[in-house]
């Protein structure tokens, strides 16, 4: 990739043909390589910055600011249990979560409900909280799902309840 696409795209981008260009990752880390390795202006990277998981805080997020590179959250949920629930069947990272996750989630929703917000709301806000962070795609199969991230999207969270989170 570095030796042969990258350098397309980069040319592209320095002729003006291109405003930007990046990559979609499921894993933060060899976004960080990347990054580390080249000039990337965006990158979506699926379900690996939630209320769930937040390695990418440690460096490559902060890397992402100080380079000035955009980052698009997919799957804020985690395949699903971040709007669900820790109900039995929820999936995380696309199998049925494990007891382990079960219990996190539990903890996170708790916090939620002591604020009167819902678990999915957090979960579609908290990404954007993050100045690198530009956009989330929840993603929805139905038009029903569609209009809860849009509710999601502009339900008020208390300010309280992301002190509370950490």
């Amino acid at each position: 990739l570095m030796a042969s696409g990258y350098k397309a795209f980069l040319s592209l981008r320095d002729q003006g043909v291109i405003k930007g260009f990046g990559a979609g990752i499921n894993d933060w880390r060899h976004a960080q390589w990347l990054l580390e390795h080249g000039d990337f202006d965006i990158f979506l990277l699926a379900g690996r910055y939630t209320l769930l998981e937040q390695e990418a805080l440690s460096t490559f997020l902060p890397l992402c600011t100080q380079r000035g590179a955009g980052i698009v959250i997919g799957g804020p949920y985690n395949s699903g249990i971040l709007a669900t629930g820790p109900r039995p069947g929820a999936f995380y990272n696309y199998d049925p979560a494990p007891q382990a996750i079960l219990d996190r989630v539990a903890r996170i929703e708790a916090v939620c409900r002591a604020h009167n917000t819902r678990l999915v709301d957090a979960a579609f806000q908290f990404p954007l909280r993050h100045p690198a962070v530009v956009s989330v795609v929840p993603g929805g199969q139905s038009v029903a799902e569609v209009h809860g991230n849009l509710a999601a999207a502009r339900a008020t969270i208390p300010p309280a309840l992301w002190a509370d989170l950490k």
